[in-house]
């Protein structure tokens, strides 16, 4: 199973024991049907509580921290300095060792998770805790500084496909397309992580469709497409500049493999792609997921290529590949619409190119153009032979000419605004899977951050030096932290902690100063005059932040003109107030320890006080679940955020550690993934607060 440095694996995956267990059980909880068996090891970049960005595999639902398995000393062996190299914020130092090093690394880690091997994480629960974080209660990263980023056009079918479109069926080929791998140069510096939101592009639009005599004009794009690809990061020391990477060694400079969604505005692109391509119609985003899968974890993968054989033409000597193949990874693309409903819209296959990602790597360099660590190439869109197959929308629609059926009975052509893409990908053979988790990105509308950021301008002359007394994982404080963030107010953080000495809010001082009921958050200023002021009770220092803010700023808690908005601002606070005082309340430590045991109303078992609020949690997530699906855009409450947002995000957090399981509440996922999107939302994270604990 393990990794030998200079030699692959020959055991597929999940055929061995791990932790004196069958397959796939593992210290990272996998189970079969999980993208991260210990087959796989990916390699990316993460973050959590207090720490940097910094590099990590995955197993199972956890990441495993390698700075932290290199500062244990338990990555010592390895043939590179770990402790330098994984404490880095991106992979490209991990990346540009050669491959030996990168197969040692796997080794050493397939050893430390799997059952007969090391055994130091195995027996050290307190390492364990800190080297094995649950996905969840982290923040990926790009897996690196990508310095350059090429895409290719490597699929036959979507080729013939696009060919035939604009051509005709006798000319759907260019002349050189089956004697090389066309590609072009992208804009690396808006390649993005999944969960990135792209902001609809604008741009010049030919005037009249028919004819290009008339100029253009400009707007957001109306034809807003995908396209389903892999990207292949370059890894290894290739050759300097001036020297080709050969076919013969090839694979030693490929790190890995990662999902990509390369957004594409096809009305943009007709304008401009004549005569020198693409430009800004693909320039505003791509999209890749964050862990990386290595050619080493695919060897048992391999496939032939849709093509077979290369032999009409037989391309020429240094593009022929002796092993011709890709690999057989799974493809699918989920649209999801802003109410929340998933369609599968296309079923691909990495079997679908003409030209494998070798090919393209030896092309690229073949005029002497020197790679780097780090740098992305994209496959280009991969579509099969049949319709459902298709890699895009300009294909599954034939061009807009043809509609999508979505599972809620809607239809599209294009991507709408705060519509949602996730591509998944995966090899599976038997009981054997590996995959490559998520590549997901939302649509927001065009200038959807063209507006500047709320300042505190109309609180400045009246109100000065906001304190905010928080504990970084209170549910009230969270929700007002958002709040401060999203009217751009300047606050400092006065930790209170709730547990240290029996709790720091149950002080004489702080009961007698801050707050009487002994509760967090409670904000503190200064008006004009110098005198002091304290709001507690979250709802109240919400309101209090809207009044003070520019009536242009959308409030919170809104403001209910009319009688539409009068209806939004009831369902907003009606979410609020289901979350604020019917879940909320009953999981505060103060309520566990006073339950000493309750009658569970779901199961009509006894049970403790820990367990009575989490069957809480459930009861009350599922009527806002229900509220939320009647009511939700983009957001809980339409496409604005709403103080509901603010209420949910928090209890959703709060509702894993209690274990209750989420899955039963697509909604309210779809919700929060929207609203982490949010730069006040991100800041408002307990992993991201002075008080926050590892």
């Amino acid at each position: 199973l393990a990794m030998l440095a200079g030699g692959a694996a020959t055991v597929r995956p999940g055929e061995s024991k791990v932790l004196g267990i069958a397959v796939p059980a593992v210290l990272g909880g996998a189970q079969a049907g999980d993208d991260f068996p210990l087959a796989n090891l990916p390699f990316g970049v993460f973050s959590c509580a207090k720490g940097d960005a910094r590099c990590a595999t995955a197993i199972g639902d956890s990441v495993v921290d390698l700075a932290a398995l290199a500062n244990a000393g338990l990555l010592s062996g390895l043939p590179f300095d770990a402790r330098a190299v994984f404490q880095r914020p991106t992979l490209n130092t991990f990346m540009s060792l050669p491959r030996p090093a990168w197969r040692a690394a796997r080794a050493r880690l397939t050893d430390l998770l799997s059952s007969g091997g090391d055994g130091s994480l195995e027996k050290d629960s307190e390492l364990r805790r800190a080297v094995l974080r649950p996905m969840t209660e982290v923040t990926m990263h790009l897996p690196a500084e990508i310095g350059d980023y090429t895409d290719f056009y490597s699929s036959r079918e979507h080729a013939t496909n696009v060919g035939i479109m604009f051509r005709g069926k006798d000319n759907a080929l260019q002349p050189n397309w089956l004697h090389l791998p066309v590609g072009y140069h992208g804009r690396a510096s808006s390649v993005v992580v999944s969960g990135t939101p792209i902001v609809r592009p604008r741009g010049q639009l030919q005037a009249d469709n028919d004819d290009p005599s008339r100029g253009s004009v400009f707007g957001p794009s109306k034809l807003l497409d995908m396209e389903l690809e892999i990207g292949m990061f370059v890894g290894g020391q290739p050759p300097p500049l001036g020297k080709p990477i050969t076919m013969e060694n090839a694979e030693d400079y490929i790190f890995g493999l990662v999902l990509m969604n390369d957004w594409s505005a096809r009305d943009i692109q007709k304008w401009e792609y004549v005569p020198l391509g693409p430009f800004g119609a693909k320039n505003f985003g791509t999209t890749i997921s964050p862990w990386v899968v290595t050619l080493d974890a695919l060897e048992p993968f391999r496939c032939q290529t849709s093509a077979g054989v290369q032999d009409d033409p037989v391309p020429l000597e240094y593009l022929r590949d002796p092993q011709y193949g890709s690999y057989d990874i799974n493809l699918e693309v989920d649209l999801i619409t802003p109410e929340g409903s998933t369609t599968t819209i296309a079923k691909s296959n990495f079997r679908h190119m003409y030209w494998n990602v070798k090919q393209q790597l030896v092309h690229h360099s073949v005029t002497g153009c020197n790679m780097r660590p780090g740098d992305l190439l994209g496959s280009g869109t991969i579509s099969g032979t049949s319709t459902g197959s298709y890699g895009s929308m300009l294909e599954l629609t034939w061009r807009g000419r043809d509609e999508i059926k979505l599972s809620d009975g809607g239809v599209r052509k294009f991507l709408r605004d705060h519509d949602a893409l996730n591509i998944r990908g995966w090899c599976a053979e038997g009981g054997s899977r590996i995959g490559f988790g998520d590549c997901a990105g939302q649509i927001l509308p065009a200038g959807a951050y063209d507006a500047a950021a709320p300042q505190p301008a109309a609180a400045s002359p009246a109100f000065r030096s906001f304190e905010l007394h928080s504990y970084w994982r209170s549910s009230c404080s969270w929700r007002v932290r958002i709040a401060l963030a999203y009217h751009g107010i300047d606050f400092s953080v006065k930790p209170v902690h709730l547990l240290k000495g029996g709790g720091e809010q149950l002080t004489d001082s702080f009961k007698t100063g801050v707050n009487p009921m002994a509760q967090v958050p409670a904000l503190t200023f200064a008006d004009g005059d110098g005198h002091s002021h304290t709001i507690t009770q979250s709802m109240a220092i919400i309101e209090f932040l809207d009044a003070l803010a520019s009536p242009s700023t959308p409030a919170l808690v809104p403001r209910g003109d009319g009688p539409l908005g009068a209806l939004q601002r009831a369902r907003a606070l009606e979410i609020a107030e289901v979350i604020g005082s019917g879940i909320q309340p009953l999981q505060n430590l103060s309520i566990m320890q006073s339950v000493k045991s309750a009658v569970d109303p779901d199961s009509g078992s006894e049970v403790d006080g820990k367990a009575f609020a989490a069957s809480r949690i459930r009861r009350g997530l599922a009527a806002v679940e229900r509220l939320a699906a009647a009511s939700a855009g983009r957001f809980a409450v339409g496409n604005e955020v709403t103080v509901a947002d603010l209420c949910i995000v928090p209890q959703l957090y709060s509702a894993r550690r209690f274990g209750v399981e989420l899955s039963e509440y697509p909604t309210l996922l779809r919700i929060e993934a929207a609203c982490e999107a949010l730069p006040c939302f991100r800041a408002a994270r307990p992993d991201a607060q002075p008080d926050a604990e590892q």
